[in-house]
């Protein structure tokens, strides 16, 4: 069972202590995703998260940190999202102390020192280099910025070469401080834990101090976007393509609906999208369908890999299964067997501590209340099959169709 503790500076630290592992992770989420910026400091949040590891107090430089975490054979990574970024250190359970060390050094006490930021500047571009030339993630970024337009939700998190190339020390800081804040963070640790030392050590060592968040970020707004076709012409082996709409937000009532029928159309390889465009047809050799859940808005999508002759005939495919579900009420089978793979694969993931502190701060710094995996179950299965049919008719109605590709398009025109 988990248990949330409310720091004295506002700081929320959440515990789950699990019986048969030996492992623990230290997990700290900041609501400082993509969506705090604005153009003139497009990509500052992913930047950031690199800065972090480049040195403190305690440890000093990059190889300090990863020299403190690799000599107790842990693991340690970081991402940026939209709408928060995640730091985490996992190690078994006697190297605690260690990783809960690190991880407030770095946060507490980052230097963002010059010389630093120089060398990683290079790093990054190449980051944003690969991104350009590696088409199946340029294309659900041509995607993201097709549905959601000119605004942040619609910008990549890698962010604009301008500022990989010109943001200081100064430019850190100061959306450091205005972020990474006790009330805006959450401390989660997950494991093979004794919680009174835990929350012991968390209130000692994340010293962030009693300022509170400075920066917000504006609501979506649905108008910005209104193109249907984001084409990007280059020259591949591949036409990939992502064809979707706008969905549901992860708070709303039809969330795990959405769920469910995205699993149905295109979760599996036992799914429509998998057995339809792949194993009928042979038009792709990856097909997946997929949801992106925000605070205030969604995407539902269905990406695949193509034959660069037959991707008219792919997007066709596609679109036809979208239309048979908005058509077809689905069988009891078919919801049963959704609904059993969503809960199977929310039972494997977590079994895993880093997954397991990710699914309970993430709730706990949105929404501000955690959700249980009693919750989510008893969510999904509620979802019926008229509710489905609802709310794909809702979604995936011809007009809200929208369809980004990268390769040699000039057929999709």
């Amino acid at each position: 069972m988990h248990k949330k503790t409310v720091l004295e500076n506002g700081l929320r630290v959440i515990t789950q202590k699990s019986a048969g592992t030996k492992a623990v992770t230290v997990l700290i989420l900041c609501g400082a995703g993509s969506r705090y910026e604005d153009q003139s400091i497009r990509g500052i949040s992913h930047f950031l998260e690199h800065m972090f590891f480049k040195g403190a107090n305690r440890y000093k430089n990059a190889r300090e940190v990863s020299e403190a975490i690799d000599s107790v054979g842990g693991e340690f990574n970081a991402f940026t999202g939209k709408e928060y970024a995640g730091y985490f250190v996992k190690v078994a359970s006697e190297h605690f102390e260690t990783a809960a060390d690190v991880l407030s050094d770095m946060l507490v006490n980052a230097k963002f020192d010059s010389h630093e930021i120089e060398k990683e500047r290079g790093v990054i571009l190449e980051e944003f280099n690969m991104y350009q030339d590696t088409p199946m993630y340029q294309v659900g970024w041509d995607f993201e910025n097709l549905l959601f337009g000119e605004q942040p939700m619609g910008w990549d998190e890698i962010g604009t070469k301008e500022l990989i190339k010109n943001v200081t020390h100064e430019d850190f800081l100061k959306y450091k401080n205005s972020l990474y804040t006790a009330d805006n963070c959450v401390v989660c640790v997950a494991g093979n834990i004794d919680e009174k030392k835990v929350i012991k050590t968390i209130e000692e060592k994340f010293n962030f101090g009693n300022e509170k968040r400075s920066r917000g970020f504006e609501g979506f707004k649905p108008d910005l976007a209104k193109d249907l076709k984001k084409l990007h012409i280059k020259k591949t082996e591949q036409t990939h393509i992502v064809c979707g709409a706008r969905g549901i937000p992860e708070g709303h009532a039809d969330h795990y609906v959405e769920q469910v029928l995205s699993t149905i159309l295109g979760g599996n390889m036992s799914s429509r999208m998998f057995m339809a465009v792949r194993e009928e047809k042979g038009l792709c050799y990856y097909v997946k369908t997929e949801t992106d859940n925000y605070t205030d808005c969604g995407a539902i999508s269905t990406r695949a890999g193509v034959d660069v002759n037959r991707a008219v005939l792919a997007i066709d495919a596609i679109k036809a299964e979208y239309a048979r579900i908005c058509d077809e009420v689905v069988s009891e089978k078919e919801l049963s067997k959704g609904k059993e793979f969503i809960k199977g694969k929310i039972a494997l993931r977590l079994e895993d501590s880093e997954e397991m502190a990710h699914l309970l701060g993430k709730y706990e710094l949105l929404y501000g209340k955690i959700k249980t995996v009693e919750e989510i179950v008893r969510g999904v299965d509620a979802v019926t099959a008229e509710d489905v049919q609802r709310v794909a008719r809702e979604l995936l109605a011809p007009e809200n169709l929208r369809i980004a590709a990268i390769g040699p398009v000039e057929g999709l025109r």
